[in-house]
């Protein structure tokens, strides 16, 4: 995939990625439950490669294919559990 993140932010129920092809995503936190329960100093220790975001504290990865797709922690749509 040639499009990838280049910032995240967060509100107190959104998570926002500004993508380089100048889009920003906005994703609900409820989608994912380990980034929602975290402080805002372990949300910022977000570190970006080519193929979506890493939380090593708290275990979390998040594609950019996932994101684009609607996908949360469950990987279906909306977060829930296939």
């Amino acid at each position: 995939m040639s499009i990838s993140a280049e910032k995240v932010t967060f509100d107190d129920a959104q998570m926002w990625v500004s993508l380089s092809d100048g889009r920003v995503v906005g994703v609900p936190l409820a989608w994912f439950p380990r980034l929602m329960e975290a402080s805002p100093e372990a949300r910022a220790d977000v570190t970006i490669s080519p193929f979506g975001l890493h939380w090593e504290a708290l275990d979390e990865d998040v594609s950019i294919e996932g994101l684009l797709a609607g996908r949360g922690d469950g990987g279906a749509v909306g977060g829930e559990a296939a």
